[in-house]
């Protein structure tokens, strides 16, 4: 199987990567307002914890901002470094959020474009219960954003991030004024190998709808 796989990447073809689910994962997100520890629910996502650990196995979030917070909703980040210069990340995975998790406050979840299956890095923490962002349906607007995790320790810096002042800069709304790091991501408690996938990064499409999480006030009815 190994032997296969090496073929198909020397060839440049896409192959499914085989995944070592584990019963617990936790993360660390250390930030310049303090640390939030997260437990992972591979058993209900397991293709977006995958692909969360992917980023966080090479180091990717390690540097990146909180982009975008907004006070009573959620905090967004995971895809710009310093200046709002966007990442390069892996392809877009597929959409978990039929998996009976509901965004509720301190729950870990995807952000995404319209597009249903579209989530590459960019996660956000919510900060109160967001019930219009559950799965509802298979349409777009109501297919819902993937939670795969929920926040154990560290809540208070989550809410310390979401009160902070924000500016607009550019096409970018609720931006925090100073910015705020995650200087690192680490696995702190795993209790199984997780197989990395076999992605390439690939070049992000900067557009103003990038990855957004919609405000209460756009979707709700």
């Amino acid at each position: 199987m190994r032997k296969l796989c090496l073929c198909l990447v020397l060839l440049g073809l896409s192959a499914t990567p085989m995944l070592s689910i584990p019963k617990e994962v936790i993360v660390k997100l250390a930030t310049t307002q303090g640390d939030i520890i997260v437990q992972l629910y591979p058993e209900k996502a397991p293709l977006t914890v995958q692909n969360f650990l992917d980023y966080v196995n090479e180091g990717f979030y390690n540097g990146t901002l909180f982009h975008r917070v907004i006070p009573g909703f959620m905090v967004q980040g995971g895809g710009f470094t310093p200046g709002l210069r966007q990442k390069k990340t892996l392809p877009p995975i597929k959409n978990e959020a039929n998996n009976g998790l509901q965004n509720q406050r301190g729950t870990l979840a995807m952000a995404r474009t319209s597009a249903i299956d579209s989530a590459t890095s960019q996660f956000f923490i919510n900060v109160a219960e967001n019930k219009f962002l559950n799965y509802r349906g298979s349409n777009s607007n109501e297919y819902g954003y993937t939670v795969f995790g929920s926040v154990i320790e560290g809540i208070e810096t989550v809410d310390k991030i979401a009160t902070v002042l924000t500016t607009t800069s550019g096409y970018f709304e609720n931006v925090p004024a100073e910015d705020i790091v995650i200087t690192s991501a680490q696995i702190i408690s795993l209790d199984t190998d997780v197989t990395p996938t076999l992605n390439t990064l690939v070049p992000a499409k900067v557009s103003p709808n990038t990855s957004i999480v919609p405000t209460a006030s756009k979707w709700v009815k």
